[in-house]
């Protein structure tokens, strides 16, 4: 995953939240957005905020491997009848390939990206990092997965083994229900996933779950649990560990309304070439979701997306409690 679009309404809140408590810089602003980068993301920008009437997903952007298979993977999109044409790409990003899922995400596949060159002030001693750790925040080192919210996991799993050669890592089945697939984890590397789809339980398309940012360090999930009681951001869940993936997760709502996963581990890493798919099934899922117990809210995290549904786009404003810091900045 190279990079991804937020929609918010309150650009002003999101960018406080991104900058100022989790560190990104800022790289470009065109119009009515505002382009971010973790310290340790390889591209010009790995998030984009866009003012918008809603929050939810503007768009998810993957790099193809080379230039020819950017041409093969459009091609078995267009045959799939999800393609929705070539187009001279953004700030940082050259031509892209747009696509949808079946249940309507925005997507893009793009080989021509800008690989970010950090300033003199800016270069790290440690080569293999693109940037110096920030002094501010508690800043995550890269952007590391997105899940989606759809009517049919099933479907939208396929599509993406098929067309783009996702490999599902492991799987959630409600046997009780015939098998019908409510959770997919996938990836096109050694990580647990780089994309989940959950089942919408209120059987909207096309919404967000959540876009996760990476610590690498499960201490720093601890800390910025912290961080966001001191300035009003809203927690979801966490700090834990789920069993699926073995990821060390924290859940909190950035003030535009969406939620964010900080991800404080490298979770399970898969090197085995003929690796099978791990198959959960609804009764065991409590260990999925928390090994060490966490409880999940079930009237927001297997309900609520972005956009909501009726309106429901926002459901906290306690993170303007910002304002009792000099200057509107967290430490």
């Amino acid at each position: 995953m190279a990079h991804a679009e937020l929609h918010t309404p309150d650009l002003e809140g999101s960018l406080w939240f991104f900058t100022r408590l989790l560190g990104m810089r800022e790289t470009a602003r065109h119009q009515d957005s505002i382009y971010l980068r973790c310290y340790e993301d390889p591209y010009h920008h790995s998030l984009k905020l866009t003012a918008h009437d809603r929050p939810g997903l503007g768009n998810i952007g993957w790099r193809t491997t080379s230039p020819d298979a950017l041409q093969r993977r459009a091609t078995a999109l267009d045959q799939a009848g999800l393609g929705t044409g070539w187009t001279t790409g953004d700030i940082g990003v050259g031509r892209t390939f747009g696509f949808t899922s079946p249940d309507g995400h925005p997507m893009e596949l793009v080989w021509d990206i800008e690989k970010y060159t950090a300033p003199p002030a800016l270069q790290s001693r440690i080569l293999t990092r693109r940037s110096k750790r920030p002094l501010h925040g508690l800043p995550p080192r890269r952007l590391d997965h997105v899940n989606l919210m759809a009517s049919d996991v099933t479907t939208q799993k396929e599509l993406f083994e098929h067309t783009l050669g996702f490999q599902t890592r492991e799987r959630v089945i409600d046997a009780a229900d015939g098998g019908t697939e409510i959770g997919a984890w996938l990836s096109v590397n050694n990580l647990g996933h780089e994309m989940a789809v959950m089942r919408d339980q209120t059987g909207t398309r096309g919404r967000l779950h959540h876009l996760a940012f990476w610590y690498g360090v499960p201490q720093h999930n601890t800390d910025a649990a912290e961080l966001c009681r001191e300035y009003g951001i809203q927690i979801e869940a966490g700090p834990d560990v789920h069993g699926i993936t073995q990821g060390a997760f924290l859940y909190v709502f950035e003030p535009g309304g969406n939620r964010i996963e900080l991800f404080g581990n490298s979770g399970i890493l898969q090197f085995e070439p003929d690796h099978d798919t791990v198959t959960w099934d609804l009764a065991d899922f409590d260990t999925g979701l928390a090994i060490g117990g966490a409880t999940l809210p079930a009237e927001t995290y297997f309900v609520y997306g972005t956009p909501g549904t009726d309106g429901q786009d926002k459901l906290l404003d306690g993170w303007k409690d910002r304002d009792l810091v000099p200057g509107g900045e967290a430490p």
